[in-house]
């Protein structure tokens, strides 16, 4: 079982070949590739690689499902007894992707 784990504008996200994850929204158009190279750890059935802190000739081909938004978040100020009240809404966009293949060097 190949994995590998993975920086995308700040979060680390583990992935594997085949999944579909979130992550923050990217500049990229449905059906687009792209190759992903900020990988932080892999692990291929019986070989492990960790960066220091990204990999070396590593790279995650991947390619973009489309554009979500993930439900609403409120956020709700208060202070007691001073009539002070705001109600905001927030929903994060995130892009989908479809993690097609994990490449790592030849030993």
């Amino acid at each position: 079982m190949k994995y590998a784990y993975l920086e995308v504008q700040g979060y680390q996200i583990r992935v594997q070949e085949g999944d579909t994850v979130l992550v923050p929204r990217l500049q990229a158009q449905e059906g687009e590739e792209l190759t992903l190279d900020r990988v932080l750890y892999v692990r291929d059935e019986d070989r492990i690689l960790v960066g220091t802190p990204f990999i070396e000739g590593v790279q995650i081909k991947a390619k973009v499902l489309g554009e979500r938004k993930l439900p609403k978040i409120i956020v709700f100020k208060y202070k007691r007894r001073k009539k002070y009240r705001r109600k905001k809404g927030h929903r994060q966009r995130m892009t989908e992707l479809l993690i097609e293949e994990i490449t790592t060097p030849q030993a």
